[in-house]
């Protein structure tokens, strides 16, 4: 027998509360100015222009002491006002109460981390006249940034050594000077996956020289390094290698190897059993503590597991735990803190030094986190924290007080001039009984029993899931259409992450099947509530979501009134053949080629359940995209266009690839998207709108509705 679930409406506001007893007296001062972010006076509906400008905290890094922060801060474009390009990432610090901009405007900085001592920031960029992403440092004391050496590649990641007089970085190999000549006589032709240069490893000491020092390259490594971590003692080096620099051997062929620091040679190998994630030496130097998929078929990293530094089997700190391990960090005395998905939520668990007491410190679903680095005794903790009211802001945390995580920054005030449709998350079962988790944005304003239009919002992967944070995106409608009156359906169907790697397997050989059926046990759970219109539903998603909204829009085109697809495959045997992901879609999607179960993979493709179809369908894709091929969108959009009677359109964006970067991009793919609904689904109309946006129109619309 079928059952359903009697739903809760729960509270949107982070828990935020006074400080209590803080892990650092000089975080603890600075704590005292903190107010609570809670909504205020709300009076109007978000917008795209809105979606446009939103500000998020991309990356945290507290210091070693424990007294400053660092963060970077994404600040998108104006679109149609600045010039157009990706978003910046600004480099802020908070200390003493306040954050401070240290480098701001048009700049990119990434990977920012503190020196062992905590008095020197250091950062990768592209400044000035760089030609390649360089290594900077900035003193906390006072002082410009300066580059720490002059290399002619790009660098790939980087550490500092445990006594912060060396760091250790990841680059690509400079080209060499012959041949940069051959390609400025015009000999630039590519040898498709054969013609890579090899990274390499390199270590330079850390001087007050303006020239800087000089690095020494680390010869002879066995594939293509991707980063390095120094053991306490510093003579010896992780570094995570795969065999090239291909994608696909990236995500499933890197393992674990312990460098000498003197010889450069291999001294041990550490045989992580899947997909790779991130690895961190004890305290003591004598284990190696990473995370990793439980098998080569595993879709996620997500099992922490440890190993000896001198290599052998692995053990799984956790095993048959339902979750995903997201990140983790060893406290003095050795005991170890990670930081996990648990379903749509978060947990941050402790493990003894002994490996024997396991103790939960914070879970929450209202309020999750990402991002997270901790003071170098574990007594606090900084994270990107996000709910259904807020995008990603700085959070620090008091081991003493983990349930009283405070709140930092407010990087949007003007979203307490937005009213929000209420979010919750939305537990079902499916047809064959199994429980199923979702969050549903509720529509902003609702007649009393009245049904609504539905937006299905499909996740990519399928080994990703929906968190309960903030759910609105350029390409995900959110906010925006529960503004206009819809409900937003974000559905964790069989194949994501965040319930372990059971739930996680439950996809594999069987695109669009079981998981597919998964969506649509949920739709008939909201329509069975009272909530939906069942002949008003739409469905949108990118990559793997893509394939559900054209899966959607030709197998189950009875059930859906309009689709958006975004960089979606349309078909299984053509992507097989022009993805860089070809080997993770054999051993941890498919189970198999097409080579080996051609009826398969063709049952499975949309492009062959064309006649089927009747969903308007609005296509639209990264002419770049490396990872779904761009013909997949003009394969189905050519093959509507030839059965005729089906609106279709397709969008191609130049210069981007797996989804969108530039503001510009992403402003038209959100009018687009909103649009193509707003004429099928509110309007009813049979007809497709006109192709041309009349942006300064849409602009003015909706600053007034």
């Amino acid at each position: 027998m079928r059952r359903c679930l009697a739903q809760e409406r729960t509270a949107l506001c982070p828990r935020i509360a006074p400080a209590r007893s803080f892990g650092s007296a000089a975080l603890a001062m600075m704590l005292l100015g903190v107010a609570c972010f809670e909504g205020h006076a709300q009076n109007r509906a978000m917008t795209p222009e809105d979606v446009a400008r939103i500000r998020s905290v991309s990356t945290t890094q507290i210091s070693p002491p424990g007294n400053r922060i660092a963060y970077t801060l994404s600040v998108p474009k104006n679109p149609g006002v600045d010039k157009d390009g990706p978003a910046a990432s600004e480099l802020h610090v908070w200390e003493n109460g306040s954050s401070r901009p240290f480098i701001t405007g048009d700049v990119r900085i990434s990977q920012v981390k503190w020196s062992p001592d905590g008095e020197t920031l250091s950062y990768v960029a592209k400044r000035d006249d760089d030609k390649y992403s360089s290594l900077y440092l900035i003193p906390m004391g006072g002082g410009e940034s300066r580059k720490l050496i002059e290399h002619g590649a790009s660098i790939r990641s980087y550490a500092w050594r445990p006594d912060g007089k060396a760091i250790a970085f990841v680059s690509s190999t400079p080209t060499p000077k012959d041949t940069k000549s051959l390609r400025d006589k015009g000999f630039t032709q590519q040898v498709y996956e054969e013609d890579w240069q090899p990274g390499q490893v390199s270590i330079v000491a850390v001087t007050d020289q303006p020239e800087g020092a000089k690095p020494r390259a680390m010869e002879s490594l066995p594939g293509e390094p991707w980063s390095a971590t120094w053991s306490p003692d510093g003579t010896r080096l992780l570094v995570d290698i795969s065999p090239t620099p291909l994608v696909d051997d990236r995500y499933m062929y890197r393992r674990l190897h312990v460098l000498d620091v003197a010889t450069g040679t291999v001294q041990a190998k550490i045989e992580n059993p899947g997909k790779l994630g991130v690895a961190r030496w004890s305290p003591d130097g004598k284990q190696i503590v990473f995370i990793s998929g439980e098998d080569i078929h595993d879709p996620a990293e997500g099992r922490l597991m440890m190993a000896s530094a001198e290599g052998g089997q692995p053990t799984d700190l956790l095993p048959d735990f339902q979750a995903h391990v997201d990140d983790f960090h060893f406290s003095k005395g050795g005991s170890l803190t990670y930081l996990a998905s648990v379903g749509v939520g978060t947990r941050i668990g402790r493990i003894s030094p002994d490996r024997k007491d396991y103790e939960v410190v914070y879970e929450d679903t209202q309020l999750v986190f990402s991002g997270f680095s901790m003071s170098k005794d574990g007594s606090s903790a900084a994270l990107r924290g996000e709910s259904g009211s807020h995008p990603r802001e700085l959070f620090w945390l008091s081991m003493d007080a983990p349930d009283k995580p405070k709140r930092l920054t407010n990087s949007n005030p003007w979203l307490d001039e937005i009213s929000l449709g209420a979010q919750e998350v939305l537990p079902y079962y499916a047809a064959d009984d199994l429980l199923v988790e979702g969050l549903l944005i509720r529509p902003l304003a609702r007649e009393e029993n009245q049904r609504v239009p539905l937006i299905v919002v499909a996740h990519g992967g399928p080994e990703a899931h929906y968190s309960n944070g903030w759910l609105t995106a350029y390409s995900m409608p959110g906010q925006v259409a529960a503004g206009k009156g819809y409900a937003v359906f974000y559905p964790n169907y069989r194949g994501s992450t965040g319930r372990g790697v059971a739930y996680t397997k439950m996809h594999q050989g069987d695109a669009g099947g079981k998981e597919f059926d998964d969506v649509l046990d949920g739709i008939d759970h909201l329509i069975s509530t009272g909530l939906v219109d069942e002949n008003r539903v739409g469905i949108t998603g990118g990559s793997y979501g893509g394939f559900f909204t054209a899966w959607a829009s030709t197998r189950h085109s009875q059930r859906f009134a309009a689709g958006v697809m975004f960089v979606g495959i349309s078909d299984q045997l053509s992507k097989s053949g022009t993805t860089d992901i070809a080997h993770e879609m054999r051993l941890v999607h498919w189970l198999t080629t097409p080579y080996e179960n051609l009826p398969l993979f063709l049952e499975r493709s949309p492009v062959l359940h064309v006649n089927n179809s009747e969903t308007p369908l609005l296509i639209m894709h990264g002419k770049e995209d490396p990872r779904v091929d761009p013909g997949q969108s003009k394969e189905l959009f050519r093959a509507l266009k030839i059965k005729g009677d089906v609106p279709v359109r397709l969008v191609l964006y130049p210069g981007e690839g797996h989804g969108n970067r530039r503001a510009a991009s992403r402003y038209d793919y959100n009018l687009r998207m909103m649009r193509w609904f707003d004429h099928f689904l509110m309007k009813g109309n049979t007809e497709k709108p006109d192709f041309e946006i009349d942006y300064r129109f849409e602009k003015e619309e909706s600053a007034s509705s």
